[in-house]
Formats: C-alpha cells, structure tokens, sequence
C-alpha cells in the first residue's frame, strides 16, 4: 500500500526547527559563531517580561503549552504548539524577529524572519 504524502503544516516546520534547535545547542564553539551572525541580534533589548504567562492567553483565560519571549519589547507569549499561538501572532503583528524560551532550564534564541536559531 502506498504512503501519501501530505503537505508540510507550519506545526511540522516548527518540529523541525525544534529539532535543528536541540541539534544546535550540542554544536562546536566554531559551529555556534556562525548560528550567531543573524543581523537582527541588533534588535535585542534588554526587556523584562510583561507576564509570568502568556500575556494574551491570560486575557482570554485559555491554556499554552510553552513560553516564548520577545527579545525586542518583553512580551510573553504562547508557542506554535500551543491552540493560540500568540508568540508566532505578536511577531506577525510587530515584526519582531527574536524570541527566546521563557521556560526553566532552556537557553536558546529563535530569529522568525531567518527560522533560525540564533
């Protein structure tokens, strides 16, 4: 029996990125200064976060699954994986480029506009 291929959906990208993400953490000093040359790293503010949880899910009394913060303004958003989405819809809607896990224990960066760990 044949095996249909359905199309990528933007919560696949996300899972793939997650992976290039956990791949990225273990690379070389070498490796992680080429990740780093993103241009909009400039755009990183030294913010603090506007919620303990996501900002928007909060409002509407709905739940999120991760937190992502915005490395421009401070904003605490949900991630792609939760039902709202609200970290991916503030970058929509403000066009900034950096987050950041908001989540115990992890240390990385995401630029949207380049879906690259930076």
């Amino acid at each position: 029996m044949a095996q249909v291929e359905r199309p990528e959906t933007e919560r696949d990208g996300w899972r793939r990125r997650s992976a290039q993400i956990s791949m990225a953490s273990t690379c070389s000093a070498a490796s992680s200064e080429a990740v780093m040359k993103d241009p909009h790293l400039k755009e990183i503010r030294d913010v603090t976060p506007s919620s303990d949880g996501c900002e928007d899910c909060l409002k509407i009394g709905s739940d999120w699954v991760h937190l992502r913060l915005c490395l421009t303004c401070g904003h605490v958003g949900c991630c792609d994986d939760s039902p709202n989405r609200h970290a991916h819809a503030h970058f929509h809607a403000t066009r900034h480029p950096i987050i950041q896990s908001f989540e115990p224990g992890e240390d990385w960066r995401w630029c949207y506009v380049h879906e690259a760990v930076v």
